[in-house]
């Protein structure tokens, strides 16, 4: 090894340390990122559902959403309820929103939406 040579492995590896830790930082802020995402879909879902068994209750359907959506993190954005004509089965869009600290990145909002309905119930003719 020559003087010019010496300490070069040290470079090498204080380099090669950078790269793992940059690689492992990049890989801890996706997966942050994508359990933002799967938390706010869980969140929709819920919410959605919650309000369609309200449906044909006389209570508020889109409080229920929200108040199920505030217990998982979220927010409620928006609330659409379609009813049937009968008032008693319809449909509930809702869109939510959660906000999530990334590293570097700061803080971003994840928004999912979500449907779900309650038919009405048929009964079978007596006879």
């Amino acid at each position: 090894m020559t003087g010019a040579e010496r300490g070069s492995a040290t470079i090498w590896v204080l380099g090669c340390c950078a790269l793992v830790l940059l690689l492992g930082y990049l890989g801890v802020a996706r997966t942050q990122a994508v359990l933002a995402r799967h938390r706010a879909d869980g969140a929709a879902d819920l919410a959605a559902l919650a309000a369609a068994g309200q449906i044909g209750l006389g209570v508020d359907v889109c409080g229920a959403a929200s108040e199920l959506a505030a217990a998982n993190g979220a927010a409620v954005r928006s609330c659409i309820v379609r009813l049937a004509p009968d008032g008693r089965s319809g449909t509930v869009r809702v869109r939510v929103a959660v906000t999530v600290r990334l590293p570097i990145a700061g803080a971003r909002t994840v928004v999912a939406s979500a449907r779900a309905g309650r038919e009405q119930v048929r009964q079978a003719p007596a006879g």
